[in-house]
């Protein structure tokens, strides 16, 4: 059975700018709120006996000037504090603050100035720009031998614009639940942020590769028919994919622990955009750039 793909162009076009542009509105409202990876500040992470409540752990602590103290649970005994940067001797006091409370372990413990947490923000802007024109640049080396009716130019062209879609939803939902579950953008999002450059990269490249198989061995009598045959021919593979990951993904979140679950959200909603995008606005984005081309070229005539 073949899905006529291209004939839905405008409801897929909508749906993703409703989608990008709620994801642009949840930045500019609520931003994003950066952990101590890019703002500088310490994390120590501890296990007790038994748990207290936050607010019992709050009152201990409010007069050591640790500036706004957030409390995450972990497991079912742990927490992990994070505050403004904090010396050797506030820690140890902080320590022994919480074993009042309660016999507690110490399992881990960073400090982040904020000279080295502006320096990684630049250089993680830096890396994400740098991997998108590396990016644009392979694919329009690889499709170099298909220039018609559409340049190999486009191809990179269209897959930036729709990794760029697939970064902005996961960023937009980061910056949502950060504002209602004080969840922190860290590194280890801009770690999945990449990763989903390079998976879903990889979806896009096998479309526009049948789509190029294609071109080379039938006359392009009518490319959007040809766009939709290819759609069809991987929409199989590209589905169990990204499936067979996700499955791994959400066992991740549920039962790795709460060092990765927040890395593995990433990686859940950037593979279920990244799916979207590559079947359901790259190729149709071709499409819509060819039909342009030659409306143009009509009424030049």
């Amino acid at each position: 059975m073949n899905i006529n793909f291209v004939k839905y162009t405008k409801t897929y076009y909508i749906f993703s700018g409703i989608l990008a542009a709620g994801a642009v509105l949840a930045i500019m409202v609520f931003g994003l709120n950066s952990g101590i990876d890019f703002l500088g500040g310490s994390i120590l992470e501890v296990e007790f006996e038994q748990l207290p409540e936050n607010r019992a752990i709050q009152e201990k602590l409010s007069d050591l000037n640790l500036g706004e103290i957030v409390i995450q649970p972990t497991e079912e005994r742990g927490i992990i504090l994070r505050t403004k940067e904090i010396d050797e001797v506030t820690y140890q006091t902080i320590i022994l603050r919480l074993g009042e409370i309660s016999p507690v372990k110490e399992l881990r413990f960073e400090s982040i100035g904020p000279v080295i947490g502006q320096e990684l923000r630049k250089k993680t802007i830096t890396l994400i720009v740098v991997s998108l024109i590396a990016l644009l640049i392979y694919i329009a080396i690889s499709f170099r031998k298909v220039s018609r009716p559409i340049a190999s130019w486009q191809y990179g062209s269209v897959s930036i614009i729709t990794l760029a879609f697939d970064v902005l939803i996961t960023i937009g939902l980061f910056s949502v639940i950060g504002r209602f579950s004080n969840v922190q953008f860290s590194i280890a999002i801009i770690t999945a942020l990449l990763t989903i450059l390079g998976y879903t990269i990889n979806d896009k490249v096998v479309v526009f590769d049948r789509v190029r198989e294609n071109l080379l061995r039938h006359a392009v009598a009518d490319f959007d028919t040809l766009v939709n045959q290819s759609l069809n021919q991987t929409i199989i593979r590209t589905i169990s994919t990204g499936t067979c990951s996700l499955l791994v993904l959400f066992a991740i979140f549920f039962f790795g622990g709460e060092t990765l679950k927040y890395f593995s959200l990433a990686l859940i909603v950037g593979i279920i955009t990244g799916t979207f995008s590559s079947l359901f606005i790259a190729s149709p984005l071709l499409v819509s750039w060819e039909k342009f081309r030659q409306r143009r070229l009509a009424r030049g005539r």
